[in-house]
């Protein structure tokens, strides 16, 4: 015989919005990457063009990261206490919302 525990309706409307976030993050973060990879060939092509050099370049993300990095961590931090990503539906949202967003 198969027991099924009783589940009340705010523990499923918890588990369609950890879906829900865990869907809009991978769009994100998918959406992001696209974004990254555009930046990086409109770079390449610069530098091919001669229009920038690599080392202003390089100059330019070194000065970027040190200044950007540490604000950018203590957000990340933040926002990680909101997210359910321990929940597997937030787990499988993400993936789908990488895979088809």
């Amino acid at each position: 015989m198969l027991i099924v525990p009783d589940v009340t309706k705010s523990e499923i409307v918890y588990l369609i919005i950890a879906f829900l976030l865990g869907l809009l993050i991978g769009f994100l973060i998918k959406n992001i990457l696209k974004i990254g990879i555009i930046l990086l060939a409109i770079i390449i092509l610069l530098i091919v063009i001669g229009v920038v050099s690599p080392n202003t370049v390089l100059s330019f993300i070194k000065t970027s990261v040190t200044t950007i990095t540490p604000e950018a961590e203590r957000y990340a931090t933040e926002a990680l206490t909101y997210l359910p990503y321990n929940s597997i539906f937030f787990l499988i949202g993400f993936v789908v919302g990488l895979l088809k967003g």
